[in-house]
């Protein structure tokens, strides 16, 4: 019998999502709700398991810890890649890691759900009625506003359309766009300089990456506009969060709408958490009921055939799915 652990199931919902009952004839499933951040405890929770099911990036796979789980065979994670999971360690120790597939829109729907929280304050006015109060303050149109989008991938692409569907004018860069690309997604490319200038709206849709750690930095920042939004929903370094922290509190920009942060979970005490001009989210732009039932339903098939030596999706040591690669698992 193989040994299963599902990590980081804060919802307490893996189980509902995916056929794990056709796995117990092949294996023992143990399902944590807890985050475990300490190296040496989550190696010790560990080490009785040759798979692990992953979400995304909560929990870090260091070279450290895999080496240390002695009976681990099989990482099976959720989403195209993970850069959380040291793989060229994996590749060397016979850790098999696979992929799934992933929502093209579930990220995008949860920007514009902070945007238009932001944008109209939401937080603040819903919190007053609940109060019995009335209006306490006044929105800002997106009619006619300018969005700048940081990357014109899935997420990026599903974002200018609604956002021209609001009537938005849409400007776009990243390192790699090009004006022809751009323009196929309604956008108009501009330079790095005149997407910062230019936006009434900053929201960031590349992958993290050395290239892109730190791209938005103090310098960066300071030649936004002051009424600014500025909206990550990406991932949290790509942000310096130091500066972006400290433009807030001078006012150098309106506000931030956030779903992602450079430690997760988000330390209780964090000035994210209590800034006045900050809307957060947990990093929930992939929860949902459409993207769990692919992260997990697909987690069941891999391991189900990685069990019976069948071809399954693999992540490579550059950390991007490269198609399917025989499983070693009988």
């Amino acid at each position: 019998m193989h040994k299963i652990a599902i990590l980081d199931d804060f919802q307490n919902t893996s189980l509902k999502f995916g056929n794990w009952n056709g796995l117990r004839e092949h294996a023992e499933i143990d399902v944590f709700t807890d985050h475990i951040d300490d190296e040496a405890e989550l190696i010790e929770r560990l080490r009785p398991y040759d798979i692990l099911c992953v979400m995304r990036e909560r929990t870090r796979f260091t070279r450290n810890v895999l080496s240390k789980l002695e009976n681990l065979k099989l990482l099976a994670s959720t989403g195209p890649w993970n850069a959380a999971i040291d793989i060229e360690a994996a590749d060397e120790l016979g850790i098999t890691v696979c992929a799934t597939a992933s929502s093209l829109t579930a990220a995008a729907e949860h920007t514009w759900a902070l945007i238009l929280a932001a944008a109209r304050h939401i937080p603040s006015e819903a919190a007053s009625f609940r109060e019995g109060g009335w209006q306490v303050s006044v929105g800002r149109d997106l009619n006619g506003k300018t969005i700048g989008l940081l990357g014109l991938g899935y997420s990026g692409s599903v974002t200018a359309r609604v956002a021209q569907a609001f009537g938005m004018k849409t400007i776009a860069w990243s390192q790699n766009m090009t004006p022809e690309a751009a323009a196929k997604h309604g956008a108009t490319y501009v330079t790095k300089e005149e997407l910062l200038a230019r936006s009434d709206i900053l929201s960031i849709h590349v992958r993290l990456s050395e290239r892109t750690r730190d791209l938005i930095g103090a310098a960066e920042l300071a030649t936004m506009k002051p009424n600014a939004l500025l909206v990550n929903t990406a991932r949290g370094p790509i942000v310096n969060e130091r500066a972006l922290i400290d433009a807030l509190q001078r006012g150098q920009i309106a506000g931030a709408a956030l779903d992602v942060y450079d430690m997760e979970p988000l330390p209780a005490g964090h000035p994210l958490r209590s800034m006045s001009n900050v809307i957060a989210t947990s990093h929930i732009g992939y929860v949902t009921e459409d993207s769990y039932a692919i992260y997990y339903g697909e987690s069941v098939e891999n391991i189900r055939a990685w069990i019976e030596g069948k071809p399954i999706r693999v992540i490579t040591a550059d950390k991007r799915e490269i198609g399917y690669e025989h499983a070693v698992g009988v």
